[in-house]
């Protein structure tokens, strides 16, 4: 981790610096004009729920096409097997060791859960780009500070946002209200369980509202949709009908609402060509975890996870491996595969090297710039995962994959993903030094989180 105390001030040629002390950006080698950002998220979409990568009963052309006119990633890994921790890595570049949000909740008094938000501290991707004289806005669902705390979209960076702030209230489809910016907006026709409008329907809406109000650019445009996660709730259209009475309702419904996810992806892309911007817009497609079963829904009934073990909330690779396509015509290399291992706490770098400035305060990542453009590609010597509610650690090493349940006291499982992507054969007896590598990993990259961490917490309170 290169660690830097954040307490310098951010500062870009001819850009003032801000009240708030931010880790230094210092002006690199970049693009006379900085390509618009869009980072779209999807809701527990799992490796295999896409056809591109390997999914033959759920159609998603405009993603696969989106796959085939850009670059393709296949080791790329989200920031932890749930949607909070996984989003607070990819907006801090931190990984779950060393970020705020660890879990979806943290530990109350008595024991009662609760939801931590991002501090004013935290220094997250908008604020880089917002600084760089990017626009920066989120559409969907947020999840990192409810209102009234410091982690609220509009006080980390963001220009505007509409959307969830409670990732729980996120799995409503047809919401009683939304947030803009600070104000609830009502959603007429909710009242008494009546549906109303759906809300992706509504985030569409605004995302390429916002596309065409900043089409001048530079942007950020951090699209956080809610398909498919549960509730397993499909408008009741075309999509569904071609869906319905092949499988059982849950299932219908959650093939409809990736294949919409999918419809939805290409408006974007179409709206960026007819607007005239596709060829300085860099648009990248990944999930925040692996597939869920929630709701109803079988991940193993459309092979969600493909050829990996596990889902959502396992640290085997099915928890956290993700879909990750980053598509830029005239910019990325039409029709490449990447198989660099990557993940969420690399975004910040990466975008503050689009944005042609150089991060130096602390982040885990390592931009994969160089690997959409076709250059020599530095690598990580490890990645680092953390679960707290799942009690588990994960190391990525090279080809060497570390489990350790229960986290800090459970024995080293070992596999080498280079023989075994589905983590079937436990080689830990046979490599020592390997395992006495990850578990030093696992120890050192580890800080305390007292509202995430039982252990932490008694050893904080000792103190």
């Amino acid at each position: 981790m290169n660690v830097l105390r954040p307490t310098l001030l951010l500062a870009l040629l001819g850009v003032a610096s801000c009240a708030r002390a931010l880790p230094r950006a210092a002006a690199s080698a970049g693009p006379e004009r900085p390509p618009n950002i869009v980072y779209i998220l999807a809701d527990d979409a799992g490796y295999g729920d896409l056809g591109v990568y390997g999914q033959k009963q759920i159609r998603t052309p405009r993603i696969d096409e989106m796959a085939r006119e850009g670059m393709r990633f296949t080791q790329h890994y989200a920031g932890a097997p749930v949607c909070a921790p996984s989003r607070s890595v990819l907006m801090t570049g931190l990984h779950t060791g060393h970020t705020t949000i660890r879990g979806n909740f943290g530990m109350g008094p008595q024991g009662k859960d609760i939801r931590v938000p991002l501090r004013d501290r935290d220094v997250t991707v908008a604020e880089v780009l917002k600084r760089a004289g990017y626009a920066t806005g989120i559409i969907g669902k947020w999840g990192l500070g409810e209102a009234g705390t410091e982690g609220v979209p509009n006080k980390q960076g963001f220009d505007y946002f509409f959307g969830f702030l409670d990732q729980h209230a996120a799995h409503e489809y047809y919401p009683e209200f939304l947030w803009r910016n600070d104000e609830k907006v009502p959603l007429p026709g909710n009242e008494n369980g009546r549906h109303g409008q759906y809300a992706d329907d509504l985030f569409m809406n605004e995302a390429l509202s916002f596309i065409g109000q900043h089409r001048d650019g530079p942007f950020f445009l951090y699209m956080a949709l809610t398909l498919p996660h549960a509730l397993m709730e499909a408008p009741d259209d075309s999509i569904l009908a071609s869906y319905a009475g092949k499988y059982p309702p849950k299932e219908a419904a959650f093939a409809a609402m990736v294949t919409r996810l999918d419809h939805d992806i290409g408006r974007v892309l179409d709206r960026l060509h007819e607007l005239g911007i596709d060829d300085n817009t860099i648009v990248i497609f990944t999930s925040d975890n692996g597939p869920h079963h929630e709701d109803g829904h079988d991940a193993a009934f459309f092979d969600s996870n493909g050829p990996l073990r596990g889902t959502k909330r396992d640290m085997y690779e099915g928890g956290i491996r993700v879909p990750f396509i980053a598509w830029a015509p005239g910019r990325i290399r039409a029709g490449a595969v990447s198989d660099h291992p990557s993940y969420f706490a690399d975004f910040l770098p990466t975008a503050a090297e689009l944005a042609g400035v150089r991060f130096t305060g602390p982040t885990d990542g390592i931009s994969f710039a160089p690997t959409l453009f076709g250059r020599e590609q530095p690598r990580h010597a490890f990645m680092y995962w953390e679960f707290p509610e799942g009690n588990s650690q994960g190391v990525r090493m090279g080809d060497w994959k570390g489990v350790r349940i229960p986290a800090f006291t459970g024995a080293m499982q070992l596999y080498d993903l280079k023989t075994d992507v589905s983590e079937a054969h436990d080689v830990a007896a046979a490599h020592p030094e390997v395992v006495r590598k990850i578990t030093s990993i696992m120890e050192r990259e580890h800080q305390p989180a007292p509202l995430f961490w039982a252990h932490d917490r008694e050893s904080h309170a000792g103190r």
